[in-house]
């Protein structure tokens, strides 16, 4: 079956209002920009947004909060070097937060796809962040429970794909991004290349195609921290 698809209009067209959706990237490494302007182009509202953080500059993510597609933001770091679109939004009572230690968030998600409701951490016991959770003591340590993470859609950004799906990524850009194609109902990825079946050697395949329902091919994609740097805004 080849999952190819023509557009990045394609890739995003099965994200409607209200959905939950998470979007690979650690900052602008591996972040899915020409997926994520594509899906502003379509302005779905009402999403919830799993990300490592809440945006950066006038493009990626934060022109989706400037967009007033967002309405929760899950992620680890709220501010980054210029986070104003979620600032703003949120000071105003506009978007709401839900903020996850970096570890457990990557263990949440890793849990949706794995099928595991819940497990304990120590990460967060004794802070704002542990208020009204449960919590336990194993061997003599407190551990606050922490629940799954899943969504409705994931957009990543992959190096390499097949047609089948089958997808490899460049070096530090993989972080989320396997994790979260686990835990979607559907995942959507753009590629730097699109190869032949048998291209890519089994032992190096990182996401199985049976995880991802759809690539596009973007040779040059943009990268966030250059755009920033650039002034850019989108749309």
């Amino acid at each position: 079956m080849d999952k190819s698809l023509s557009s990045l209009s394609d890739a995003v067209s099965h994200v409607r209002d209200g959905m939950t959706i998470m979007i690979g990237g650690f900052g602008g490494s591996g972040a899915p920009i020409e997926l994520i302007h594509a899906l502003i182009d379509q302005r779905p509202r009402g999403l919830t947004v799993i990300n490592n953080n809440a945006g950066n500059g006038h493009v990626g993510i934060a022109a989706m909060i400037e967009q007033d597609m967002v309405q929760k933001m899950i992620c680890s770091f709220p501010r980054s070097s210029d986070p104003r679109a979620f600032t703003e939004r949120y000071l105003a009572g506009k978007i709401e937060l839900e903020v996850v230690p970096q570890g457990t968030l990557a263990e949440r998600v890793r849990a949706g796809g794995a099928g595991i409701p819940a497990f304990f951490t120590p990460a967060s016991f004794g802070t704002d962040l542990a208020e009204g959770k449960p919590k336990e003591e194993f061997d003599g340590k407190m551990y606050v429970r922490e629940n799954w993470l899943k969504a409705d859609v994931a957009l990543i950004k992959g190096e390499l794909g097949d047609p089948h799906g089958n997808l490899t990524y460049r070096m530090a850009a993989r972080n989320f991004s396997p994790l979260m194609a686990m835990a979607a109902e559907k995942t959507f990825a753009q590629v730097s290349k699109r190869v032949e079946l048998g291209d890519i050697n089994p032992e190096h395949v990182v996401t199985p195609g049976i995880f991802v329902d759809g690539l596009v091919t973007v040779a040059d994609p943009q990268q966030e921290e250059a755009l920033i740097q650039a002034g850019a805004r989108y749309p």
